[in-house]
């Protein structure tokens, strides 16, 4: 089979292939991956089988990535959950890996991640995973009485119903000023985390290129915001992407509220699924919170493609360096240590 290159943020195929895609999610959007070109530089790729000028029957999506503190690489996506090929034949699918294994050695790059939802289709002797997750997604078939019936009482109703005594206000759309309030709470996460926050303008960008598909949701009681969620949507999938909190003010229950009322609005509108996000598997407080909403756990397994072997450590470093350093810094500094190293990390 013959390969093509195309550029996904602006080959109009690539938007209408996604958009009928079952496997799609709004990781394979072009707004999503536009963004990541517009915050951090990366130059988007797809490989397909598909002839220029004709309708997209396949396509994986990349984004070239070149840092010089971690060097040339092809991902994905960078700073996404999971990013399944969408490649319905096992021949099209060795097709493709061959073309990458090419560029590979051509262009020098180090290697090639993949996010996959399950284990690619033809692996090879240079394909090693280094990676995994746990995804936790909610059926969002059953009613909302069962839904809430289903989570924890103690940890997770309870909190939904404190959240609604002490008369916390949800708060959503888009606009700057929800931005603004939901990006103090991040840094105050992040900084709680020991790691910097994602910049500023990678939460604008998302906002311009998804529209209505990105949703900032704040609690406040009164005047004070005491958390926020960012929320995607795709097609029938709502998907829980970023959380942040006040921590004074945690015993209120304002991101069980969000996230109850999230799933509220995606009930009515007919969606089927609530994507939770992933997890790592040292991280057993958020494992244990996402569970306690009765959602399924299943494992994502990060892949790469070498030429030599290739581990993620040349990646995590730069994110468990200076933990105590990024926990003490003032915001303004703190805001800007994100904004130099997320670019080198995706």
């Amino acid at each position: 089979m013959n390969v093509y290159r195309l550029n996904p943020v602006t080959d109009p195929r690539w938007a209408a292939f996604v958009a009928d895609d079952v496997q799609s999610s709004i990781f394979h959007s072009a707004g999503w991956i536009d963004a990541l070109h517009r915050t951090y530089g990366y130059e988007p790729l797809a490989y397909t089988t598909t002839p220029p000028g004709c309708k997209l029957t396949d396509g994986m999506a990349f984004c070239r990535i070149r840092t010089w503190l971690t060097g040339r690489r092809l991902v994905s996506l960078p700073f996404s959950d999971h990013c399944n090929p969408l490649v319905n034949s096992p021949e099209a699918l060795s097709a493709l890996f061959a073309a990458i294994d090419r560029d590979l050695e051509v262009e020098g790059w180090k290697y090639a991640e993949f996010r996959p939802l399950i284990a690619p289709l033809a692996p090879g002797a240079k394909l090693a995973e280094t990676e995994a997750f746990v995804l936790h997604v909610l059926d969002l078939r059953p009613g909302l009485s069962k839904l809430f019936s289903g989570f924890h009482k103690g940890c997770i109703q309870r909190k939904i119903r404190r959240a609604e005594r002490e008369g916390l206000v949800c708060e959503e759309g888009q606009t700057e000023r929800l931005l603004r309030i939901f990006y103090s709470l991040l840094v105050k996460t992040r900084r709680r985390h020991g790691l910097p926050p994602q910049p500023m303008q990678w939460f604008r960008n998302l906002v311009a290129c998804l529209g209505t598909n990105v949703r900032i949701r704040v609690a406040l009681k009164g005047s004070v915001a005491v958390a926020g969620i960012l929320t995607l949507q795709h097609k029938n999938t709502l998907v829980y992407k970023y959380g942040c909190s006040d921590e004074r003010f945690n015993n209120l229950g304002g991101t069980q509220l969000l996230l109850w009322k999230a799933i509220e609005e995606a009930h009515t509108e007919g969606l089927l699924s609530f994507d939770l996000g992933r997890s790592e598997l040292n991280n057993p407080g958020l494992l244990t919170f996402k569970d306690r909403w009765g959602a399924a756990r299943t494992t994502l397994h990060y892949y790469r493609w070498a030429l030599v072997s290739s581990s993620a450590v040349d990646r995590d470093w730069t994110m468990n360096l200076a933990k105590c350093f990024f926990s003490r810094i003032p915001d303004p500094f703190l805001a800007a240590a994100g904004r130099l190293l997320y670019r080198h990390i995706g």
